[in-house]
């Protein structure tokens, strides 16, 4: 619960560097690390700095998913709290694994409740999140799939080409001295495993 809180407050800390850094027009770490941001309660957490960071190193691939599924919101048009929001949210669901989907989409709407533009912004922001986690569990179902194709494909290719249909003959033949006269024994079974592949939440 203690660690919940402190991301709580992470959080927070980490909208308001976003935040800051819009209206100014600064890279958010250039604001994070100025004294042009003064956190009321002293230094950023470390986990506020580590979402500010990553927002900024993938906002490129974090701005394509919002576009993508805010349907007829376009980013430039969103408040800038709402959009800061979702650009936090939308980081830490597809790029920190130790973070449940649920518990990011459930701090967003509370941060939308108490910061957000507009009174819809809490469920614009649900339904935008929301979407982008079924993109996200899709992507990651695509790659699941595709590794699994790739596994069996390596397992077929490296089978010898005449297993399971050897002639009589040739088994007499390949059998130790002595042994000629006894039917050869079943092909081993071979099996392969197949990694879970996890898909990219920049």
């Amino acid at each position: 619960m203690a660690k919940r809180h402190e991301r709580t407050h992470a959080r927070r800390c980490a909208l308001q560097v976003l935040y800051t850094s819009e209206i100014q027009g600064a890279y958010p770490s250039v604001v994070a690390s100025s004294e042009r941001f003064l956190s009321e309660d002293g230094d950023l957490p470390d986990y506020a700095q580590k979402l500010i960071e990553g927002v900024e190193a993938h906002q490129i691939e974090i701005d394509r998913m919002l576009t993508s599924t805010s349907e007829n919101w376009a980013l430039a048009r969103m408040p800038i709290v709402d959009r800061s929001i979702l650009r936090l949210a939308t980081f830490e669901m597809a790029y920190m694994d130790d973070v449940p989907v649920s518990v990011t989409i459930n701090e967003a709407v509370e941060l939308a409740k108490d910061f957000g533009g507009e009174d819809e912004s809490p469920r614009f922001v649900n339904g935008v999140l929301g979407r982008i986690a079924v993109q996200l569990e899709e992507r990651v179902q695509a790659a699941n799939e595709e590794g699994a194709q790739d596994g069996e494909s390596a397992h077929a290719a490296s089978a010898p080409a005449d297993e399971g249909v050897q002639t009589e003959d040739a088994q007499v033949a390949s059998a130790p001295a002595g042994e000629g006269a006894q039917d050869a024994g079943p092909a081993e079974e071979r099996a392969c495993e197949l990694g879970a592949v996890e898909g990219e939440r920049a």
